[in-house]
């Protein structure tokens, strides 16, 4: 038997807390939760390892040349007619969902936005500390029991309203572990930490409330590991006295891979699913990353590559037309611009953007979007006013529509320019070092950076320095030195605007040193998280 931290009650004999237990911890790391947490990785947890496995063996047939295209195999099922269930009450109207991490007073304002709904996010847009992701769980059952609030050092009092946004928990990918819990001296998969506190905790009282558990699904590659989803979802319900079909989810197509197996992600999720969502930035560092080893696969400057692009643009008109077909809402994706307070020019600038945006997506046929302030949420909401008047927009369908798997490959044109070059180390530093502060969802520029974002940042740097098109629009090729000397000059910029006592106590030397380090490794990183996780406390 395992020693028991202090302040937490007697563990199951199968589970370790490494982690301190803080104030407030024991009310969600009981020893009921933590078993049903430890079930789930003792059913699920070889499979997960078994996928991650596939993955790499995929990532050997795709540097070997293998593109990847709508699998014969299962083109009976892309053929023949289905729908998925169709969605609760409290999701058929998703015209604007707000997205963002789970400390208080996010929680609160997103909730009161406005918005249709609130993605509450334990990954992307979250550094998963462990006191942070405690904490989170903690701040989400008061959420679910509308008795969260919070108090700024200021004095000011935050309190949920009367009417708020559905709730949608984000669980952290299959490729992510918890090193502060172990299962029979094994780290346990992230995403079913995540997801096994906040079913176990909230499943009932968000029943009683007339809404459910519903969650939005990462990062997955293919249509196996949402049947591991599915079967995750069988068992739970079994568990914890659930009628099937009680869980409901939406699965983020962020993935180059898995957007060729959208039908079949949405069959084998069918009792499930509500939709698929257009995780363009996550879909764009998938596009380096699965094919970083193809010197004609180097995207231009990222400010370039626009959903108005051939390759991103057939990827959401697919995703529209296939939910569609099924019965399933088709959500738009995220708009990085932010309201800029101090220059009225710039933040109606940074405004017309998110309106263009939001525009052409409903315009398509999208069932909503996504925002990342509270401010952007009345601009959204009119575009789809104005364009959708029903709560969806699921009988629109392209009959003409026809997709070969080269219309999803096509690598757009555009130049690579050192603006490009710094800008990408400016957002990868920044962002990594306040993740490694503790913080996920981080304004950088005018732009509301997460994982995401950073990872396309770092991956167009490894494939510049190394391929032939990696040259800048004024000839100069991308080298290692020129990004080294690139990122010494940012942290002096930065050591210049934060003073040397905040640039002291950031985590920016250290980011450096992790970017540097998987710039220059010969071997591409499937994650900058992966390694920078391991700095977390």
């Amino acid at each position: 038997m395992s020693s028991t931290p202090t302040g937490l009650r007697q563990q199951p004999h199968e589970v370790r807390v490494t982690g301190p237990i803080g104030t407030g911890f024991e009310t969600v790391l009981t020893s009921e939760a933590l078993h049903f947490v430890a079930e789930l990785e003792r059913h699920f947890g070889g499979r997960r390892r078994e996928l991650l496995k596939l993955r790499e063996e995929r990532q050997v047939r795709l540097n070997g040349g293998e593109l990847p295209d709508f699998p014969e195999q299962s083109s009976d099922i892309r053929q023949s007619e289905w729908k998925v269930r169709p969605a609760p009450a409290d999701l058929q109207d998703r015209r604007v969902e707000i997205t963002g991490p789970v400390d208080r007073k996010m929680l609160i304002n997103a909730l009161n936005s406005g918005a249709k709904c609130f993605m509450a996010d334990l990954e992307d847009a979250h550094s998963p500390t462990w006191e942070a992701t405690v904490e989170g769980q903690i701040n989400l059952r008061e959420a679910v029991n509308r008795t969260l609030s919070y108090t700024s050092p200021e004095g000011k009092a935050y309190s949920l309203k009367d009417e708020l946004a559905t709730l949608i928990v984000r669980p952290r990918g299959w490729h992510l572990e918890e090193k502060h819990v172990l299962v029979d001296g094994r780290r346990l998969s992230a995403a079913l930490f995540d997801y096994g506190l906040y079913l176990f905790h909230n499943a009932k009282a968000l029943l009683d409330r007339g809404t459910g558990p519903y969650f939005y699904l990462p990062k997955m590659e293919n249509h196996m590991e949402a049947q591991l989803w599915r079967d995750i979802f069988m068992w739970s319900e079994k568990q914890l006295g659930l009628e099937h079909g009680t869980i409901r989810c939406t699965v983020l197509i962020e993935t180059i891979t898995a957007v060729f197996e959208m039908d079949e992600i949405l069959y084998e999720l069918r009792d499930y699913i509500c939709g698929l969502n257009c995780g363009r930035w996550d879909y764009i560092f998938s596009f380096i990353k699965r094919f970083h080893a193809h010197p004609e696969c180097v995207l231009p400057d990222r400010s370039q590559v626009t959903m108005s692009v051939p390759f991103l643009r057939t990827y959401s008109k697919l995703l529209i037309n296939t939910c569609h077909r099924r019965g399933a809402h088709a959500m738009g994706g995220m708009a990085a611009q932010i309201p800029i307070r101090d220059d009225a020019e710039a933040d109606a600038e940074a405004k017309q953007k998110v309106r263009l945006d939001k525009e052409r997506e409903a315009g398509d046929g999208h069932d909503g979007t996504w925002v990342a302030h509270p401010g952007l949420v009345p601009i959204a909401m009119e575009v789809f006013d104005h364009h959708m008047p029903g709560p969806n927009q699921l009988d629109q369908l392209d009959d003409g529509l026809v997709v070969a798997g080269s219309d999803l490959l096509q690598v757009p044109e555009g130049e690579i320019t050192e603006a490009g070059l710094r800008n990408n180390i400016s957002a990868a530093l920044r962002y990594m070092a306040a993740w490694l502060g503790g913080r996920g969802a981080v304004p950088i520029h005018h732009l509301m950076e997460d994982a995401a974002t950073a990872e396309i940042a770092r991956s167009q740097i490894w494939q510049w320095i190394r391929y032939p098109k990696g040259v800048l629009n004024d000839g100069r090729d991308v080298t290692y030195q020129l990004f080294d000397h690139a990122v010494s000059d940012e942290l002096e910029l930065i050591r210049k605007e934060a003073g040397e006592l905040a640039y002291e106590a950031g985590q920016y030397e250290l980011a450096a040193t992790l970017l540097r380090q998987i710039v220059a490794a010969d071997e591409f990183e499937e994650f900058l998280t992966l390694p920078a996780y391991e700095q977390l406390d």
